[in-house]
């Protein structure tokens, strides 16, 4: 992904399997969030494609959705003038087939459909601990709950594969610690989950695997003890020189550049 002559991503492969948590993180400006927006097709990018489970996805969000990837935002972005529940219900339009007429008619296969999805969306609001406030307005919530909510809001859509981009940004420790096992709830679900992060303490503690990203490439992959050892990503990270090949040393069998 280009930006007239900066290249922002380059080249960034690796594969996040079902049931996985996978950590992505890197200094600011690294491109992670990029990436993301690459992956969920709010940038088209300037070269190569987007491939999930081997099909390739045409870099338009809906689309993307439907194929089975979702999404939360580094800023939040909820509906705020909508109802806790209205907002879980928004990601279920993916899912839903009834049309313009049918809603129009609200005919017996509308309220059949409105009312699976209203079923779904609670109990959602009951797997982050939301149900009580079903009604509430979405910008009366505490910060920590909207980030929650917005959780529920893409876990409607059904994904195969979730993007989190910084869960726990400005969260105390006590909801860093319930946002660790809220995706920890969510990866024994079976769904596979990419998380950008800043806190290395939550990110360390909470995936499988970590890639680094350093200007749009990927240094590194492999377990968090791997990458906390690794020179260039703590060179990376002080704005430091690393003298060494990027190649010479690689996390897990993983070498820069190679598809995984």
């Amino acid at each position: 992904m280009r930006f007239g002559g900066l290249t922002a991503v380059r080249s960034v492969d690796f594969t996040v399997n079902s049931g996985e948590i996978v950590g992505l993180i890197g200094p600011n400006g690294a491109g992670k969030t990029t990436f993301f927006n690459c992956l969920t097709g709010l940038y088209v990018p300037t070269e190569g494609s987007v491939s999930y489970q081997g099909t390739v996805l045409p870099p338009k969000p809906h689309l993307v959705t439907k194929a089975g990837i979702a999404r939360t935002f580094q800023n939040i972005r909820l509906f705020a003038n909508m109802t806790v529940l209205e907002n879980v219900l928004v990601g279920r339009h993916t899912r839903t087939k009834e049309g313009l007429w049918s809603a129009l008619l609200r005919g017996p296969g509308f309220k059949k459909a409105e009312k699976a999805s209203e079923t779904r969306a609670m109990e959602l609001l009951e797997f982050i601990g939301l149900a009580h406030k079903r009604d509430h307005l979405a910008r009366n919530l505490p910060y920590g709950e909207q980030r929650k909510l917005e959780i529920a809001r893409a876990m409607a859509s059904e994904p195969g594969l979730l993007l989190l981009d910084e869960p726990t940004a400005g969260m105390n420790p006590q909801e860093t610690r319930a946002t660790e096992e809220l995706v920890f709830a969510i990866r024994d679900m079976g769904i596979a989950v990419l998380v950008i992060e800043h806190d290395m303490r939550f990110i360390f503690n909470l995936c499988d695997r970590v890639a680094v990203l350093v200007q749009g490439e990927k240094l590194v992959e492999g377990t968090s003890e791997v990458v906390q050892a690794d020179e260039r990503v703590i060179a990376a990270y002080l704005g430091e020189p690393f003298d060494g090949d990027p190649g010479e040393t690689e996390a897990a069998g993983t070498t820069k550049g190679d598809p995984q």
